[in-house]
Parts: C-alpha cells; structure tokens; sequence
C-alpha cells in the first residue's frame, strides 16, 4: 500500500460484514495487542495470537453464567470479528492472575479539606492507578491560597498547589509501564483559585498527566450573557456566619453556605477559559447543572467529576467498564449505490455486549471497596460506539450533513432501546440493581424520553444498570481493530503518523492508514478523485462537530468524549463560539484542539511538520 510498516496479520471471514475481505491491520495494531493485551505471565507468552486473547476474555466473562459455554461462544463471537471491542483493561485483564481491575473508570471520593484528608485521597488514588484505573478528582474542597489553615495557623496553597502531587504520583506509578497515566482534575467555575487552575498548564510539561476541566453552572452562562459579575466563595459545605451566601445542591436540593471571597467580570473568567484553550487544547467544561439534570439517579448521588475523557460522570467513588461496538463492521456493500447498515447484526450484537458488560462487573476486582460498593449498587455499564466516521463514509455520507446526522441518530437510538431492553430481561433473570427506586428513576429526564414500552418494562420488571450508555474516545481499541475512526470523531487523517511510548519510555512512531480509506482504495479506486464524504476532522466547521454531538447525546445516558478539532488559524473567538455553542445545543462538556498544537498531540498527518506526544488516553 506504498506504505513499509504495514503488514498483514490475519484474514477474517466477515460473510456477516456484507462483504468478504481481508483484516488488515498495522504493524501498530500488533504492537498494541502484544505491548498492551496479550498475556504472558512469569516471561512466557500464553497467547500465540489475537484469537487466543478473545478466548481468555470471553471465557473469563462467560464463567458466572448458568450456561457459560453458551454465553462464551456468543462472547467469542462478537470480538472475534472485531464488531465490539472491550475497554482495555477488560482486554488485559480478564481471566488473568494479574491483580488488577477490569474497569476504566473511577472517580475518587470528596478531598476532605485537611492535610490528613488530602493525603489519605493522594493513597486512595495511588490504590485506584495502581490496578489500571484512570481516576477523575474534583478539587473544589480544598480551600483557595492565602487561607488561615484550620488547625496550625497556617496559610493554604491552594488546589491547584495539590495537583501537582497527584501528578508527581502518576509520573512514579507510570514511569515504567506502556500505558500513560490519566486523570481528569475538575474545579467549581465559583471557586476562588478558579483562574490558577484555568492556567495550570500554561507552563510547559506541567499537570501533564491530567486532563482539566472546569464545572460549569447555568448561572454562570447566564453571566456570562448578560456580562454581570461572577462571586468566587468557599466553602462549599459546613462553615456557617453572616458574610456568607446559600448554595443549594442541584441534586439533593441541601443547602450549604459558601463565603465570598471577591467578585470578578463574568465575561472576563470566560474569556480566559477559552484564551487558555486556544493556546494550550484545556480545559475543557463540563456542564455540571445539565448533568445533574439528566443524571438517571439524580435522587440518590451527587456529580461533580468525570473519568479522565468526560464521558462517565460518576459521583464519589463510581465505577463504569466500557465497550464500543465497531459500526465499521456492520456496512455492507461499503461505497457502491447498495451500500447499507446491517441493523439486524448491529441490535443482536448490542444485546450480547450489554450482557458482557454487566458481567464484567461481577468477575471485576476493585481498587478499593467503596468502588465496589458503588458498582455493585448502580451496576453502571458504558457501551458505545466507535468507528460513527468510517461508517458514514462507506455509506457515501458526509460526517457534517444532515443525511449523515439522521443515520448516526438512527444508529444510537437503536442501540439506546436494545441496551435498555436488554437491561430490562437482564433484571428479570438476575435482578435489578440495588440503587433502583422504580418511581422516582421513572421520573427522571433521560428515562421519560424513552419508548413508553420500555418505561413499562422498567416499571414492571425493573432494570439491571442504572446507567448503559457513554461514548469513549475508543482510541487504542480503534487501532487494534485496524485504525477504524475513533468514537464518534470525524476521520483526522487519511494517512499519518502515531506516537507510542514503550516500557523503557522510548517513543515509537507508526505510519498509518484509516480503515475506510484503505478499504476505499483496495476497492480499485486508487486513482479516482477522493469523494467529498472523506471529510477531515479539521475541515469540518466547529458547529457541525457539536451538532453530531448534540444529535446522539440525546441517546446517551452518560456522555459523550467529543474533542472539536479546529483548524490551526482558528482564533480566541471561534474556541468562545464552539464552547457557547455546545451549551446551547444541549452538550454535556466539551473539549477544544486546535491543529499544530504540540501539547498532547498523539496522531499527526504526513503533511504536519511537528513532533507529537506519546499517547495520553487511558486504554
């Protein structure tokens, strides 16, 4: 293919596909799968090839069924074929004698504002990244710099002071592996350290295991819009006196007390968000209020963090495993006039993945037992999709039209009401999860939008996971499945270059080819003008990234990762609009890029002159 480092591993019969064709993959999906996936144990390698991985995960998930042969075949099946494709961590963990945890995704609980407490959450997170989790942290509890400490006189340094342990850790717990360490570190837009954290990462290399986020209020879009000042105050709970103001917990409906501290230009904080997004790629927003509005168990838990890529939110010490199933793989006839989805073969594997996933939870580990508690009474699982651009190509349809739109929705809503579906028979045959209070889950905002069968089935037979949907990067799992477009992100580049890290921290470079593309050229149309449905990530305006957000985030019971990768001349302004704009059309965060940004960039085109970093996403 005009490219040296590409060889051919296996070929597949994908009769199911639609079409019969080779698997090719790059040499960077075989490092992946032997670097990151294949298990050996003790310097021997048990796993001669990527089937006898499929084996080992399938098996291990299949084993607390009353019929496991039967549920280890139909696990086989849907990974074996690459139609849905595990998080990393069950990959390399499951039926292993590794001590480590299958799932992905933890936040850690409330810092307690004490140097005890601070370090006893510092110990829980070093437990958490040990076992493989990414973690997510909210550091509004810890008071703001220039504050009398509580108990030796003292003056406080501040949350963003504290930061730099968690990264310090992550760097000593990291050091060694093949895998980055990931954390998200989010702040109350109202905290009084609120600019320093929006800074942090100005400086080069700093925070540079974090992922950053700042919590967004309504109030404080509404300040923003009508340019009125925006009050800093802490803290967030307990202290009480004259100068301090009511602050009433969105979910619980409590109210706590909060001090101001000083009061800034609405319009001001929000241009130095985006100024440092425009220069630096973070942070990103989260927009708290709407997640706790749609939050399936709004009457029973409080959010104020995500995983490291936004797309669980999860109250103090949640949990979620994630899966994407591969829609690449479900096209047939890809780019002739007959090309189409096989829905039928994309609902039956939805329904056995959602099954996967909730037996994950059973056979996980968990870095520590509140995590467990908290699996074990939500029984959260996040299946989502990945390979949305390259599907929309051989369908001959734009990523940013409305035809292209209409045929993601049509995909995620099916995929929503066969999840909750199969949640539903899931709770009639082992039980609903312990969390489930059938009156007031019914009432809330994502479930009164579903089919009224559905809601009846709930009503009637319970649920099996408080929540079934997120939409993760997919990145790494992309790659191993022969570099399929990553989770619902356009197609970055045709053909270009990845970064990796090894165990000794030297970074290798893999050329590499986009699935849809490659497959577009075998197809004998080398020499034909690229069609105008092989739209790049950068080319596409910033609202139509966000307008496929918005379409399937209303599918989507968790959230959505969704990184709007602008153009290199983009300005302050556009990353303003693009933020704005994912607030109006209903997002629940998002995040900006903009191209020849050095600064975490893991993929770069052929064309792109600078170097990119090693790859950031916890896998």
């Amino acid at each position: 293919h005009g490219c040296a480092s590409y060889v051919q591993v296996r070929i597949v019969e994908v009769a199911h596909f639609g079409y019969l064709g080779e698997m090719e993959t790059s040499s960077l999906s075989t490092y992946i799968w032997k670097s990151k996936y294949r298990y050996g144990h003790g310097g021997a390698d048990k796993e001669r090839d990527i089937d006898d991985t499929w084996r080992r995960v399938s098996s291990a998930v299949a084993m607390i069924e009353e019929e496991p042969a039967r549920w280890q075949r139909a696990f086989f099946e849907i990974l074996s074929d690459y139609r849905f494709l595990p998080g990393g961590r069950i990959l390399a963990g499951a039926g292993t004698t590794e001590r480590v945890t299958l799932f992905n995704c933890f936040v850690m609980g409330l810092i307690q504002d004490s140097i005890e407490g601070i370090l006893e959450s510092l110990k829980e997170t070093a437990l958490t990244m040990q076992q493989g989790g990414g973690i997510g942290c909210d550091f509004s509890s810890i008071r703001p710099a220039g504050l009398p400490t509580r108990s030796c006189g003292a003056v406080a340094s501040g949350p963003v002071s504290f930061m730099h342990l968690w990264d310090s850790l992550c760097d000593a717990l990291m050091g060694t592996s093949a895998r980055r360490g990931a954390m998200m570190a989010t702040l109350r837009c109202d905290h009084p350290d609120i600019e320093a954290f929006i800074d942090a990462k100005q400086s080069k290399h700093a925070l540079s295991n974090f992922n950053l986020s700042v919590l967004i209020t309504d109030g404080f879009m509404n300040a923003v819009a009508s340019d009125e000042t925006w009050e800093l105050g802490f803290p967030a709970t307990g202290e009480t006196g004259e100068d301090r103001i009511p602050d009433r917990a969105p979910a619980t409906g409590a109210t706590t007390l909060r001090k101001v501290h000083r009061q800034v230009s609405a319009k001001a904080l929000w241009q130095r968000i985006v100024t440092s997004a425009h220069s630096t790629g973070e942070p990103g927003i989260l927009f708290i209020d709407r997640i706790t509005r749609e939050n399936n168990l709004y009457y029973c838990e409080e959010i104020s963090a995500t995983n490291p890529c936004g797309e669980i939110p999860l109250p103090s010490y949640g949990a979620c495993n994630l899966g994407s199933l591969n829609l690449a793989t479900f096209v047939c006839e890809p780019f002739s006039s007959n090309a189409h989805l096989d829905t039928q073969a994309l609902e039956e594997t939805a329904g056995v993945a959602v099954r996967f996933l909730d037996n994950v939870i059973d056979i996980s580990r968990f870095p520590l037992e509140a995590h467990a508690r908290q699996a074990a009474g939500t029984r959260r699982i996040g299946l989502g999709i990945t390979g949305l651009a390259d599907m929309l190509a051989m369908l001959g349809l734009r990523y940013d039209s409305d035809a292209g739109r209409a045929a993601a929705a049509e995909v995620m809503q099916n995929i929503r009401d066969v999840a909750y579906a199969t949640s539903v028979e899931l709770a009639r045959e082992k039980g609903a999860f312990p969390l489930l209070d059938k009156k007031k889950y019914l009432e809330s905002a994502f479930i009164r939008r579903l089919p009224q069968a559905l809601q009846m089935g709930i009503a009637e037979k319970g649920l099996r996971n408080s929540h079934l949907l997120a939409i993760a990067p997919a990145g790494t799992i992309s790659l191993l499945a022969g570099n399929v477009s990553s989770g619902i992100e356009p197609i970055y580049a045709l053909e270009g270059e990845r970064e990796v890290r090894d165990r000794n921290s030297t970074s290798l470079r893999f050329l590499l080819r986009d699935f849809a593309y490659r497959l577009w050229l075998e197809r004998g149309h080398a020499e034909k003008r690229l069609p105008e449905y092989f739209a790049l990530s950068d080319s596409i305006p910033g609202e139509a990234h966000l307008e496929m957000q918005s379409t399937l985030q209303r599918f989507v019971d968790n959230a959505i990762s969704k990184t709007v990768n602008l153009p290199q001349q983009a300005t302050v302004d556009d990353v303003a609009d693009t933020y704005t704009s994912a607030y109006r059309l209903g997002a629940k965060g998002c995040t900006v890029f903009r191209s020849g940004l050095k600064r975490g960039q893991v993929l770069r085109r052929r064309d792109e002159l600078h170097c990119c970093h090693a790859d950031r996403e916890a896998d």
